[in-house]
């Protein structure tokens, strides 16, 4: 890890109530990685290997540090609120035209605690990147994230599909969107 890249990191910190969403650091690869191992997590995201490799979480803190980044991705920390210091993650991935596609996945221990739904109402408030358009997408076996987006105002727009590493295959998709502004 370069002192250099994480000085770099230009994004801001997104308070709750019960967690923050802040920046990853170096010292987040050990729970991302033990999270990220698990299959159901794995599962859910297009781009999580399962098994995860050695080396994969440290690569993608690496990545989220870098000045030349194109996915902001923030930790879902509720250490200061009395819970665990990663409960998941949540990204915003630039897209063209002033749009953003959100990311997200929570750590089974704190599966239906409304985290997931908290955390995205959080960063779509706080629209860090003043997104005009921010777009999602969860795989259609996956109803509970599709509820979190659509609680947190995003609107159904059509099927897709995506290729889904973890489950070497492409999986049939529900695509949102959410008109910011």
């Amino acid at each position: 890890m370069n002192v250099e890249t994480i000085l770099n990191v230009n994004q801001p910190v997104v308070q709750t109530d019960r967690f923050c969403l802040r920046p990853l650091q170096p010292s987040d690869v050990g729970l991302i990685e033990h999270y990220a191992s698990d299959k159901r997590v794995a599962c859910m995201t297009t781009s999580i290997p399962h098994p995860l490799p050695p080396g994969a979480a440290e690569a993608f803190v690496d990545r989220s540090l870098s000045a030349k980044r194109d996915e902001d991705v923030w930790a879902i920390d509720g250490i200061a609120f009395g819970g665990a210091e990663v409960m998941g993650l949540i990204s915003l991935q630039r897209m063209d035209r002033n749009q953003s596609e959100v990311g997200y996945w929570v750590a089974p221990p704190f599966w239906n605690t409304g985290l997931a739904s908290e955390a995205v109402e959080a960063l779509v408030t706080a629209n860090p990147l003043g997104n005009e358009t921010m777009f999602a997408s969860v795989f259609q076996d996956n109803p509970a994230s599709a509820r979190v987006l659509t609680h947190c105002g995003f609107e159904y727009i059509g099927d897709a599909e995506s290729f889904s590493v973890a489950r070497n295959t492409t999986v049939k998709t529900w695509t949102y969107l959410k008109r910011m502004g």
